[in-house]
């Protein structure tokens, strides 16, 4: 595994740790409002946020391009697309490189691609300074205008130096300051012919914060402190203010009418009330925020000794979508500014015994699967629903399913499922979906094309 990250959250250690406190799997009056720059640019100008995680190493045993987002239908469909992820140094600046399981600049914009994987049919040169997905990136934006593009910072395996870059006004202004260089102003090292200052501006259209978590346990090696909470809230408004300067001082002094850009500022938040609580100061940072988007999943995983539903949309004296809405509106968040996290994979344990439909029973192990055992991508799953080896369970109560063959279950979202949390999402007035990860979908697009449906009611 090239990192710690394929759902977020992929080893047993880690889901033992989440059950104290719901890990993700692999994240003062006046002060600006994010709701007020809701809208979206021309072919995406939908009610609804669509959001999809684009992961950094799924070009490699994946083989999941940039390409591909074009060609399922999914780019028509996104409003946003996060790229994971940038990394935080251990002097608390944003940077890449080539250091094998902290920055990859070879995938972000070293890469040359042929024709046939480019986005515009055209093979890269072995001159041109951006390459890579950030190239495919740029020419995907131009396909698609009103797509945005957000780097996200940290998640599971990179949030380590968060807590150190965040405890003084200085450190904080100095990595705020560090992205804004490399990823807004796209001021990249050199690295042969590519890259160099400018070499990817325009491409982000902001800053998407992945700590996980302040205040808390996260991976095991990511520093938490108490002061967490308040250095959260302090970077946050950093974030903000110097992502606003930048605009401001791109507007053009000569011409009173030139637009403003606004760079979206949006975060990766949990799902347990004690993480929430631990980290986050909810009514000031959301005055920051454009919008956060909840973790929706992983709310029991395969290291688990217990089979159990990890996306339910509701579920009574248990996590879930709803709890997640309710706990975040209730200390302050506005609803409009809340994305709900939706899974494009699936946990499953195998050794299931007890019989009856396999949830709630014993389990030996996480099940065998492709990439990390007891995670799936969905286009996996829905082969195996298909196959008739296993049987198709619902709980359209409470917004779930499974799949259980009598010795491994899968617990997964399919359409159906996606359809009733896109109901969930209009009648409450939230601000949309998001999604962990695109490449988990089917070649057609299958989980995007129910989201989109059921969100903007074609």
């Amino acid at each position: 595994m090239r990192r710690r990250t394929l759902s977020r959250l992929t080893t047993a250690a880690c889901a033992f740790a989440l059950l104290a406190g719901i890990a993700p799997a692999a994240t003062a009056d006046g002060a600006h409002d994010g709701g007020s720059h809701d809208d979206r640019g021309a072919g995406h100008n939908r009610a609804y946020k669509s959001i999809g995680y684009f992961t950094q190493w799924g070009v490699y045993g994946r083989d999941f391009q940039v390409k591909d987002l074009d060609t399922s239908g999914a780019a028509a469909r996104l409003t946003h697309i996060n790229y994971a992820f940038g990394n935080v140094s251990p002097e608390g600046k944003c940077f890449t490189g080539n250091v094998p399981g902290e920055a990859d600049a070879w995938a972000d914009y070293a890469r040359p691609l042929d024709a046939a994987g480019s986005v515009d049919g055209v093979a890269d040169t072995d001159t041109q300074a951006l390459a890579g997905n950030f190239n495919q990136l740029r020419e995907l934006k131009a396909k698609h205008p009103g797509l945005k593009v957000m780097i996200s910072l940290g998640g599971w395996s990179w949030s380590t130096h968060f807590s150190d870059a965040a405890r003084t006004a200085a450190s904080r202004k100095a990595l705020v300051s560090s992205c804004i260089d490399l990823y807004i102003k796209g001021n990249l090292p050199v690295d042969g012919v590519r890259g160099g200052d400018g070499a990817a501006a325009g491409l982000f259209d902001g800053i998407d914060i992945d700590w996980e978590w302040p205040g808390s346990a996260g991976d095991t090696d990511t520093v938490y402190r108490p002061e967490d909470k308040k250095n959260f809230t302090a970077l946050v408004h950093e974030f903000r203010t110097q992502l606003d300067s930048y605009a401001k001082a791109q507007k053009s002094p000569a011409n009173r009418k030139t637009h403003k850009k606004h760079y979206e500022l949006s975060a990766f938040v949990p799902t347990a009330p004690a993480k929430i609580d631990a980290g986050f100061d909810v009514r000031r940072i959301m005055r920051d925020f454009d919008f956060v988007n909840l973790q929706g999943y992983d709310f029991h995983v395969s290291g688990e000794t217990t089979t159990a539903q990890q996306s339910a949309l509701y579920a009574k004296g248990d996590f879930s979508v709803d709890q997640t809405v309710r706990d975040w509106i209730r200390r302050g968040a506005p609803a409009r500014k809340l994305v709900v996290g939706m899974p494009f994979y699936g946990q499953g344990w195998t050794g299931v015994t007890g019989g009856g439909d396999g949830l709630g029973q014993p389990a030996t192990a996480p099940a065998p699967a492709t990439y990390a055992a007891g995670y799936e991508d969905y286009k996996a799953l829905k082969k195996l629903a298909d196959s008739g080896q296993y049987t198709v369970h619902r709980d359209t109560r409470n917004g779930h399913a499974w799949l259980f063959d009598g010795t491994t279950l899968w617990t997964y979202d399919d359409p159906q499922v996606l359809r009733a949390k896109t109901s969930y999402i209009r009648d409450r007035g939230l601000g949309g979906a998001m999604f962990w990860s695109l490449d988990g979908d089917t070649d057609d697009g299958e989980l995007m094309s129910a989201v989109d449906r059921g969100l903007n009611r074609r």
